[in-house]
């Protein structure tokens, strides 16, 4: 071996040693990879000009568009969370269904889809659930060992189904992996990867395996009798409505002008925590004027996505489109206002920006820290030593896409999603996309991996976020148990996603082409 690669081994094992040290992840990242190329370069393993383009790097970072989309979508999940619109819609869905132990775990899992478009944040959700689910589901007579496995996996939904802040990231890095893979192997105009192929493409993965989940409920739960109290009261029209409707209409306007291909993701995640902040607002409003307004500022916006997809998002002033776009834009802007004041006055504005700050910081810090190591992995011609690698692999790019997938799965363990994703596709990717495979099909599965390896004991990160809140009877040895039926059910779906992948394929392909 030479001297190169006998540094990228030294890379490997001391970064994985830094991350598991206890030292912020993107300080091991970043610090690792620069050390070891500085103590290289005397030794000529490597250039230490290399490092002078690190700059243009992190400002590459900090101007993409696409990435802005990720504290706008992180806000809009802070909002719903810190509301209590999540506590009373699983409330009246569990209602709605009867509060049986089947009802209620269907609920669960109904909730959870629906609050998967808005957060995305694995730790967020599963602590949410253990909050506000955990116990009803116990008392309706859900066993505690599957209820603990159905939040568990039921929090993990946000990562593949879209809007995802992980499908928007992956975006990002498939899109640029897959550009520059092409182009060395020739084909200078690939089709380009958006993240509106990859919110397509998760779209049916991500149904069937809320399927699969109802499936196992329907199999193993019977409806039974409801043991909680309230269960049996009725829910209202008017309950349903204005508990349900505003939240659908806000994922149904986000995804929808991002596969309709009217708005950018960026543009998308403006308008989802725009109208995450005016529910928010209502929520928290005890003034009836105040809702009115806010309210109409929501229809407004619905409206204005409205008219953009009807195709009159430019019409003149002068016309009855162009006076309707303006009266629903200032009736906007006037709700947006209102809002804002009852947000700061109800003291809902700061903490949800204080924890937006944080979880942005922490992902664009690990963006940022990604690029100096793949800056050092470059350097010491780790594109080619891969490349070597994936060749030897029997299968070729099978092979390759195989082993890259069990890779992803065993890191799942020990990092997290942001860190895998900034790590692994810069570093393996272009040896798995310089040929034939759907760059949208590996972005589903990967996706899909880092979901189960967040679910796998002994060391899924899901497992660790809910015996963080979970009550002390439900014990470690519960969690493990309850969560195994699912952990097979996100493998068969992975098989089937592998085995046919026009699963993800097709409705990118319907939609865009």
């Amino acid at each position: 071996m030479s001297g190169q690669e006998w540094m990228l081994i030294v890379l490997f094992l001391g970064l994985f040693a830094g991350i598991l040290s206890g030292i912020p992840a993107m300080l091991a990242i970043a610090g690792v990879p620069f050390v070891l190329a500085v103590i290289a370069g005397p030794f000529d393993l490597f250039n230490l000009t290399f490092l002078s383009t690190y700059p243009a790097r992190v400002l590459g970072v900090m101007t993409n568009t696409l990435l802005m989309a990720v504290p706008l979508f992180v806000l809009m999940g802070v909002f719903l969370e810190r509301a209590n619109l999540a506590e009373r819609m699983l409330k009246v869905l569990a209602r709605l269904l009867g509060g049986s132990p089947l009802g209620m775990a269907l609920s669960v899992l109904g909730f959870s889809t629906i609050i998967a478009a808005s957060t995305g944040i694995i730790g967020a959700t599963v602590v949410m659930l253990v909050l506000i689910a955990l116990t009803p589901m116990i008392e309706a007579g859900v066993p505690k060992r599957q209820a603990a496995g159905l939040i568990c996996a039921s929090g993990t939904l946000g990562q593949i189904i879209p809007p995802s802040i992980l499908l928007v990231l992956l975006g990002d890095q498939i899109g640029n992996t897959y550009l520059e893979a092409q182009q060395r192997r020739g084909n200078f105009a690939p089709e380009p990867v958006s993240v509106a192929d990859l919110f397509a493409g998760a779209m049916v993965p991500g149904l069937v395996l809320v399927g699969l989940y109802a499936l196992w409920l329907l199999i193993t739960l019977r409806p039974g009798r409801a043991k909680r109290v309230g269960a049996h009261e009725p829910v209202t029209l008017a309950e349903l409505l204005f508990t349900f409707l505003p939240p659908m209409l806000l994922i149904l306007a986000v995804l929808g002008s991002i596969l309709g291909g009217i708005a950018t993701a960026t543009e998308a995640a403006g308008l989802g925590a725009i109208g995450a902040g005016l529910m928010a607002a209502f929520a928290t409003s005890p003034n009836q004027a105040e809702r009115a307004v806010i309210s109409v500022a929501g229809l407004a916006a619905f409206a204005l996505v409205a008219l953009k997809v009807a195709g009159f998002g430019r019409a003149g002033a002068d016309t009855l489109a162009g006076m309707l776009s303006i009266a629903a834009a200032l009736l906007l802007a006037l709700g947006v206002l209102v809002a804002l004041g009852r947000l700061i006055a109800g003291r809902l504005m700061q903490p949800a920006m204080v924890e937006t700050i944080k979880i942005s910081g922490m992902v664009f810090g690990i963006v940022i820290a990604a690029s100096m190591l793949s800056l050092v992995f470059r350097g010491f011609g780790g594109e080619r030593a891969v490349e070597h690698l994936t060749h030897a692999f029997p299968g070729g790019e099978m092979g390759a896409l195989i082993a890259v997938m069990a890779l992803v799965f065993l890191l799942g363990f020990i990092l997290e999603a942001v860190e895998i994703i900034y790590i692994v596709v810069p570093l393996l990717g272009p040896a798995v996309l310089s040929g034939d495979l759907s760059p949208v099909w590996f972005a589903v599965l990967m996706a899909m991996n880092l979901q189960t390896s967040f679910l796998t004991p002994p060391f899924g990160f899901a497992l660790f976020y809910f015996r963080s809140v979970a009550p002390p009877e439900i014990t470690t040895l519960d969690i493990y148990r309850g969560v195994v039926p699912f952990v097979l059910i996100q493998i068969a779906a992975l098989a089937l996603v592998f085995l046919f992948p026009g699963l993800a394929t097709w409705l990118p392909d319907l939609m865009f082409n």
